[in-house]
């Protein structure tokens, strides 16, 4: 008996097929490049079925570093077809495939642009062997094309050429399948379907959208703005708004989206701080969740009569409560004190998770030095309170957080004086920074509330956060 396997389209139950593309180009910015040679290979899931290639006239000259890596020279593309010649070509033979690429969002850019010229909006599903080899063969140093094809022994003919190097792509995208080939679908990235989305949302614009980090905004039909959020790649994360709404209020929300604006803020945490802000100022309709404060519960500590340290997880008041730090709900809170609880060697019993007139269950089983009952002195308990609880709380009363700007010439910051969050901004990267006095001409100012103390809180135990100047 014979076994026949297929992967499926799961809306269509169709067997799947997969161009799997590779294209070289003239180098430069994504806009301003051109395709000088194309190879598309047509896998069925099991082995490569169709294919086409060409050189392609770039209508621009080749750089002499990229004649050096891929050996295409003008003289070698003068009498190749242009790319409008070879674009029929190019629809019909990926027609109803999957959009297969190693590094699939620069071939898949390219191409779609070079048909954008056209006039035409070229649109695949698309699937990247890179992210899809990291997954089901892990554990290799580099997965570019040249060093994963080394390790698997796959043998690369006329390397940085098109149709060499898709003959690589697809041997490993043959070995990505016989190793897992029942998840390959939640690999494909589904396009944005125009029929799913407002008709005055220009999905042109869409695709102009930067992959940077900010803040983005979603405005309906009448202009008013029914949604902000941020990103570290705001293209991406607007694109799954689009693609992949699920749930009812997502599709509802994705169906009355008619523009999109955005604001970069190079740092991640601007973009927090800022989108924290904005939220609560203007009350989108679909941020219901956010217009409050997000936090509820807080971790407080007290002194006992007996010079112990307490914590315990309890709601917020008001503004004169001054928590540790605070958590979206109760149960957050006391999973979270639990481990702090666990990894500071802290009792059970002062930290208000085991109720008893007596020692805690962690003294029982050796695991508290006996706080509980007044054996191990307040002293050396309350040094390990502080040394748990010190990630939580800000080191100094002033400091500023130096991050990144929102291009190469700027950087960011955030200004905390007096334990007070003051606001962000945004100066010249050659400015010194040693204190606030020369940053204020460019402070943006704001509120501080238990939101933004959160956000700074949780950076700041990011251990790549390491920019930060004290004064």
């Amino acid at each position: 008996m014979v076994y026949i396997r297929y992967t499926f389209n799961l809306e269509l139950r169709t067997p799947l097929k997969y161009a799997i593309v590779d294209i070289e180009t003239t180098g430069g910015t994504f806009k301003s490049t051109r395709i000088t040679d194309i190879a598309i290979l047509i896998h069925d899931g099991e082995k490569v079925i169709d294919e086409f290639k060409s050189l392609v006239n770039p209508e621009a000259p080749i750089p002499e570093f990229i004649v050096r890596l891929t050996g295409i020279s003008d003289e070698m593309v003068v009498n190749a077809p242009k790319f409008f010649e070879i674009a029929r070509n190019i629809v019909e033979i990926t027609e109803d495939c999957v959009f297969v690429a190693h590094n699939v969002s620069f071939d898949y850019t390219i191409v779609r642009n070079e048909f954008k010229a056209l006039g035409f909006d070229y649109r695949r599903e698309h699937l990247c062997t890179v992210r899809a080899s990291k997954y089901v063969i892990p554990g290799y140093k580099s997965y570019s094309l040249g060093k994963i094809s080394k390790d698997l022994g796959i043998k690369i003919q006329d390397r940085h050429r098109a149709y060499g190097d898709a003959l690589a792509t697809s041997e490993l995208f043959t070995i990505i399948i016989d190793k897992d080939p029942y998840n390959l679908e939640k690999f494909i990235q589904k396009e944005i379907n125009p029929k799913k989305i407002h008709p005055q949302l220009d999905l042109n614009k869409v695709d102009e959208l930067p992959s940077k980090t900010g803040v983005y905004y979603f405005y309906d039909e009448n202009g008013a703005l029914i949604y902000i959020g941020k990103s570290k790649n705001i293209k991406s994360r607007v694109e799954q708004h689009l693609r992949n709404a699920t749930t009812q209020k997502a599709i509802e929300m994705r169906e009355n989206i008619s523009e999109i604006k955005y604001e970069l803020t190079g740092s991640e945490l601007v973009a927090l701080l800022k989108e924290s802000d904005e939220i609560k100022s203007y009350k989108p309709k679909y941020n219901r969740a956010q217009r409050k404060t997000l936090y509820s519960y807080g971790l407080f500590e007290f002194e006992d009569a007996n010079g112990y340290r307490n914590l315990f997880i309890d709601r917020l008041q008001g503004k004169t409560d001054r928590p540790v730090t605070v958590f979206t709900n109760k149960m957050t809170g006391k999973k979270f004190l639990e481990r702090l609880c666990a990894e500071g060697e802290l009792c059970q019993k002062l930290c208000g998770l085991y109720k008893t007139n007596s020692s805690c269950f962690q003294y029982q089983i050796k695991e508290c030095y006996g706080a509980c009952l007044k054996e191990e002195l307040p002293e050396s308990y309350n040094q390990r309170v502080s040394e748990a609880i010190s990630a939580l709380i800000f080191d100094a009363d002033n400091f500023i957080i130096i991050g990144k700007g929102r291009s190469k010439f700027e950087k960011s910051f955030v200004i905390v004086e007096d334990s007070v969050y003051k606001g962000y901004g945004f100066c010249n990267g050659r400015i010194k920074v040693e204190g606030p006095s020369n940053l204020i001409p460019y402070l943006i100012s704001k509120e501080d509330n238990k939101d933004v103390n959160s956000i700074i809180r949780s950076h700041l135990r990011d251990k790549n956060t390491k920019n930060i100047v004290y004064f």
